[in-house]
């Protein structure tokens, strides 16, 4: 007995390292191929003699960067983008959710209200832009508003299908204990569609840093999408890369977020395996 343990733990094959060589290697790639986009930036000034208002160098770039930062301008801008990012954010979230449930519960409600809401995307945000300012003034509100229609719609219709997707016999199984309809949505319904909910919301957080600057170039005196507009005004291109690698970061960061978010609150299908 003695031998065949010995036999068995001996003939224990190596764990081998299964992850794929791309993502041991994508801090490097992506090094890679951000020295590779500098390089091509600076060959294109060069080879088209282009002036600084046209097309200004990395070099210029990060020292406008590095002013912005100093003055307070840019992280003052920022936070006030940010801050009408994640109200109009969660404003179109919350909504969208229940209106989604709603309809998921509903077939009625749903074949009576699905045409308009379609209709409605038919509509640009940057049409009715104006609109919201003229009606609501040029303050925050109409910017979070518009932060609010735009991401409305593709959490609205995820949230409809993850909860439409529940198989049936789970809903006659939780009928059959004599669930509460609250019961049903926590222990059935919600986790079920999560995953589903949760990838619109990652649409959503990137699409409500376009709102946000939408509603700024309508009509503001403050933000990013403000900034844009003196940086263009005052052909200071430069200040204009800077805003825009700032819109950048910020929709990455909800995005990161939101996948943060999902692995932890997901964590129970990993377990589950």
């Amino acid at each position: 007995m003695k031998i065949d343990m010995d036999q068995r733990l001996t003939s224990k094959k190596p764990i081998r390292n299964t992850q794929h060589p791309i993502q041991r290697y994508r801090r490097w790639l992506l090094a890679g191929s951000l020295v590779l986009v500098l390089g091509l930036w600076t060959l294109v000034i060069r080879l088209g003699d282009l002036p600084a208002f046209i097309l200004p160098s990395p070099g210029r770039v990060a020292a406008r960067l590095w002013q912005a930062l100093h003055d307070g301008t840019l992280l003052y801008h920022a936070g006030v983008t940010l801050l009408e990012v994640l109200l109009g954010l969660l404003a179109g979230s919350l909504v969208a959710t229940v209106l989604g449930y709603v309809l998921a519960r509903s077939r009625l409600v749903e074949q009576l209200v699905s045409p308009y809401l379609v209709s409605s995307q038919a509509i640009p945000v940057v049409a009715i832009a104006p609109l919201l300012v003229i009606w609501f003034g040029p303050g925050m509100f109409s910017k979070v508003l518009v932060c609010a229609l735009i991401v409305f719609f593709p959490i609205l219709i995820n949230t409809l299908v993850g909860l439409q997707a529940v198989p049936e016999n789970l809903h006659d199984l939780m009928r059959a204990m004599r669930a509460t309809p609250w019961q049903t949505l926590r222990y059935l319904e919600l986790p079920a569609a999560l995953p589903v909910i949760l990838g619109g919301l990652r649409v959503g957080a990137t699409l409500s840093v376009t709102g946000a600057v939408v509603g700024e170039f309508i009509g503001a005196d403050r933000g990013l999408g403000f900034l844009i507009n003196v940086g263009r005004g005052q052909y200071d291109t430069a200040l204009v890369f800077v805003t825009i690698f700032a819109l950048v970061v910020m929709a990455l960061s909800l995005y990161g977020l939101v996948i943060l978010a999902e692995k932890r609150l997901l964590r129970w299908r990993q377990n589950g395996h």
